[in-house]
């Protein structure tokens, strides 16, 4: 079952829909910056599993919706539960 919850820990290993490798979480509300268009702000970024950040041109941008399963959760300790309340509470104004 996926978390509802939003903004998995760093260093999170997910399967997105659709897609063969895994991906690792390696950040939050990444902005994709079109010309044309709005910025695009996505839930995380992230980077292909196992073989991790590589360059530029290899990063994942992703929302939660796109997550079908998580199969290693990242660290979880007080400075990552401080971190993730005060970016809910950023994301919601």
């Amino acid at each position: 079952m996926i978390s509802e919850e939003k903004y998995l820990p760093i260093g999170t290993v997910v399967l997105l829909k659709g897609a063969e490798k895994r991906v690792m979480i390696t950040g939050f509300c990444a902005a994709e910056l079109k010309e044309s268009e709005e910025a695009k702000i996505w839930d995380y970024s992230g980077c292909i599993y196992p073989e991790g950040f590589l360059n530029s041109e290899q990063i994942c941008l992703f929302d939660h919706s796109q997550i079908v399963r998580i199969d290693h959760m990242g660290l979880i300790d007080d400075e990552e539960k401080t971190f993730k309340t005060e970016l809910n509470g950023l994301i919601k104004k």
